[in-house]
């Protein structure tokens, strides 16, 4: 699920960067630890637009969601809730041999894209005809990204952690993710009507 929804935001912004004029996008936005940028065990991310989840928690509040649902055929379905997430993307626009203003200021340029990809588009769902037989298991939610701000502290441990020099990068905090392995704890026919019978007893004694 978690992999399917980042890879869906991926495949998102690779066509809007194709519409805003760039050649084989496919190849430039890559789904990767950006902890492994200097490692000799994973691809080359060098110039690359890196989609990174830093961190993972459940939204508490939606913690008690009622376990009893209808079907169509009229008999309820008790069903555990789902676990709703909030996933935190870092994208990272890398470029490690910066030898010249301009190089720096391409990155930046990327960077700009990323913004304005998320700023046009505040809600994703995966709900689309054309895309149910690769998003077949998460059809029934929305990812909802807010731009999410660290401080000066925050960035200098978050890339301490991640163990490498800074690069330009924004955070986005993914809310509402929705998992569920949709496993029917029962099934039991809805109760539609009641009866009642009352009756009276006198006491004679």
């Amino acid at each position: 699920m978690i992999d399917t929804t980042i890879s869906l935001l991926r495949d998102e912004f690779v066509e809007y960067l194709r519409a805003n004029g760039y050649t084989q996008p496919e190849t430039l936005v890559v789904i990767e630890n950006i902890s492994l940028l200097d490692s000799d065990t994973t691809t080359n991310l060098n110039n690359s637009i890196v989609f990174s989840v830093v961190n993972i928690e459940e939204e508490s509040t939606l913690k008690n969601a009622p376990a009893l649902k209808k079907d169509s055929s009229g008999r309820a379905r008790y069903e555990n809730p789902p676990v709703y997430l909030n996933l935190y993307l870092l994208v990272s626009c890398v470029n490690k041999n910066i030898s010249n203003n301009n190089e720096y200021l391409d990155t930046l340029t990327k960077l700009s894209h990323v913004i304005r990809f998320f700023q046009g588009k505040n809600s994703f769902t995966a709900y689309d005809p054309s895309k149910l037989s690769v998003y077949d298991d998460i059809t029934d939610f929305k990812i909802k990204p807010e731009l999410y701000t660290l401080t000066f502290e925050q960035i200098n441990h978050l890339w301490g952690v991640l163990g490498g020099k800074q690069m330009p990068s924004v955070m986005y905090k993914l809310r509402l993710v929705a998992i569920t392995g949709r496993k029917r704890l029962r099934d039991t026919p809805l109760v539609e009507e009641v009866n009642a019978n009352l009756s009276n007893t006198t006491n004679n004694g």
